[in-house]
């Protein structure tokens, strides 16, 4: 970040520029290590009882980069390891595929550093008051002022949930 840019991120407390530790587990997601092998798509609903023949529904292969990955030079994934977003259906073990290209917005799920410590949150704004909310009410709203060391680094795009084996 420049001198400038800096200069520009401080007069908000909502781009803050803050130091952290380089403790987050990122998944790269760059298309030289990523597989552009499609996967079938039927296009005919599956119940989730007995299986039926669905070959002459079947659509064009699905790219996951394609439909996970808007901006590949700005998107990385990161693993959920809190409960505080249970309630969007982000859970612990989940993978969060984070957009850095995209501006958050009031209600944006973003990916943010507060107090040098990373969290997934929904960013709230309401006139000058900036407030990061949960999606579980066992958690309190975190209210963003002045002295809060605080940086959006994304807004979440999507949740990826592994089924057991």
């Amino acid at each position: 970040m420049s001198d400038t840019s800096r200069a520009h991120a401080k007069a908000s407390p909502i781009n803050r520029w803050v130091s952290v530790s380089e403790s987050l587990s990122v998944l790269p997601l760059t298309r030289s290590i990523v597989t552009h092998q499609g996967v079938p798509v039927y296009q005919c609903p599956v119940p989730a009882g007995f299986p039926s023949p669905a070959e002459e529904y079947l659509d064009r292969p699905l790219d996951f980069n394609e439909l996970l990955i808007a901006h590949p030079a700005a998107t990385y994934a990161v693993r959920e390891s809190g409960e505080s977003m249970i309630g969007l259906g982000i859970f612990p073990g989940d993978i969060a595929i984070i957009d850095r290209a995209l501006t958050a917005q009031n209600g944006s799920v973003i990916l943010a550093v507060l107090e040098g410590a990373f969290t997934i949150k929904i960013l709230r704004r309401k006139g000058d008051r900036i407030w990061l909310e949960s999606a579980n009410p066992a958690y309190k709203p975190v209210e963003i002022n002045e002295a809060s060391q605080f940086e959006i680094w994304g807004v979440v795009r999507h949740a990826i949930r592994m089924l057991g084996a």
